[in-house]
């Protein structure tokens, strides 16, 4: 069991990073939240579950324990695995999907692309219980780990995570506001999810 690395990033990816340690560059698979925290040539430490299979070793990082322990906890569902994992995670941080389960709340399970209604309730059946409470805990992913405090503005991670992968800060500015209006809580003074305004702002400048 591989749980963290720290060390340069040297690459950086819509679904992933590649992260330096003793000279060697480890490919990690990665949420748009945990990849908007990230920062092309600075250190960094990524929580990590090695997941083995007979053709392959596979590495998913992200941006603190609680979210990988719960990418770990999703995979004993039946029906669930790394990659189904990983895109809940991409869609809802880990307090919203112990409050899905929590509330039986299907429509929220639901909006994870590979999800379908059944397979809501049999998450729900089988999590119910064993996520924990929510702990709405904010973290930021830097050379000294994950560390506890208040949110970063979301334009601004959102705009870091789209620069860190190639992009102009203007692109990303006009980008961020084209689909401000379409996220939740913007108006409201609430944060909008960082990984759906990344994926929102990036289908936006991938259609230019």
């Amino acid at each position: 069991m591989i749980s963290h690395v720290t060390g340069t990033v040297a690459g950086l990816a819509p679904d992933g990073a590649v992260i330096e340690v003793s000279g060697v560059g480890l490919l990690v698979q990665c949420t748009p939240a945990t990849l908007a925290q990230l920062r092309l040539g600075e250190r960094a430490r990524v929580a990590t579950s090695l997941v083995v299979r007979e053709d392959s070793l596979t590495l998913y990082g992200f941006a603190s324990d609680d979210e990988r322990n719960t990418f770990e906890l999703l995979q004993t569902a039946s029906g669930v695995g790394p990659r189904l994992a990983l895109a809940m995670l991409g869609v809802l941080t880990p307090d919203a999907l112990r409050r899905a389960v929590a509330a039986e709340d299907l429509a929220a399970l639901t909006s994870v692309p590979g999800i379908g209604r059944k397979g809501a309730q049999r998450i729900v059946l089988e999590l119910a219980g064993r996520l924990g409470a929510p702990v709405d805990v904010h973290v930021t992913v830097g050379a000294g780990g994950a560390q506890t405090g208040a949110p970063a503005l979301w334009r601004d991670q959102v705009r870091a995570g789209l620069v860190s992968l190639g992009w102009q800060a203007r692109e990303a500015e006009q980008a961020i506001s084209a689909v401000e209006p379409e996220l939740g809580g913007a108006d409201t003074g609430e944060q909008p999810d960082v990984a759906v305004a990344l994926r929102a702002a990036l289908r936006v400048l991938g259609g230019q």
